[in-house]
């Protein structure tokens, strides 16, 4: 058997088409017959389905995104913010366990560089000292995608042991769980369900969590009139800093 190479005829053992290469299909030359394969990869078809359940995923995150309810609840929050932490001069303490705390950590950071000071407060290590860091007119920012985390229910209790007049906001999936109940304000993520295979790992939830904290971000922006020049003064280093500094210049 011999196998076309271009312009070439080089010698090729002969063997079974199956056993070739699974990637793409030659041209072969067979008793000087020619017959063409189509040079089909034959990964083509693993691409098409993952493109396709990549855009699927999209497509349901974005969903569970638009399914956020919007409730007056959103300026009930806003106003609680301005009030305790521009207003009263006290600050926002976020807190939530696993996934949920590393977004409540992110909501923290980016409230910081935005006027408004926060902190976040890791529900177990509250337990054991840390709970001393809540002040006079501080709020409590709190993520449970289940609305009963025990750890963040026992921070509440807990916090309130030390503070009766503490206020707090929750962001869960479960709007009639225990710390909704108790909450101030309560945000409802809707309850998405997770793009996970398992329908288990903390996906589209997180992701809506996300959004909830950037909606309360930038509404708070909006009613303390936060300036370019605000925030260069708090984010001073990288490129975000140096192009405030410079629209500070204009």
């Amino acid at each position: 058997m011999k196998l076309i190479e271009g312009a070439k005829i080089a010698q090729f053992d002969e063997v079974p088409l199956s056993s070739q290469s699974k990637n793409t299909i030659k041209l072969i030359a067979i008793y000087g017959k020619l017959q063409i394969f189509v040079g089909y990869n034959l990964t083509t078809n693993k691409n098409s389905i993952m493109i396709e359940s990549i855009q699927e995923l999209l497509q349901k995150e974005a969903q569970a995104v638009l399914n956020i309810p919007v409730t007056d609840a959103y300026e009930r929050a806003v106003e609680l913010i301005v009030e305790q932490i521009h207003r009263r001069k006290g600050k926002l303490v976020t807190s939530g366990m696993g996934k949920a705390g590393q977004i409540a950590m992110n909501i923290a950071t980016t409230f910081c560089s935005t006027g408004i000071p926060s902190v976040f407060l890791h529900p177990s290590e509250a337990q054991h000292g840390d709970l001393g860091i809540l002040q006079e007119n501080d709020l409590l920012l709190l993520i449970s995608n289940s609305g009963k985390t025990r750890e963040i229910v026992e921070l509440t209790q807990l916090a309130h042991n030390l503070n009766p007049d503490l206020k707090f906001i929750v962001i869960t999936g479960n709007p009639d769980s225990p710390l909704a109940h108790e909450s101030d304000v309560c945000l409802s993520t809707g309850k998405p369900k997770e793009v996970c295979a398992l329908g288990m790992t903390p996906t589209t939830s997180t992701t809506v969590m996300t959004v909830i904290g950037d909606i309360l971000v930038v509404q708070v922006m909006k009613q303390t009139g936060f300036t370019i020049g605000d925030y260069s003064k708090r984010h001073h280093g990288g490129y975000l800093g140096e192009k405030s500094r410079k629209l500070c210049e204009k």
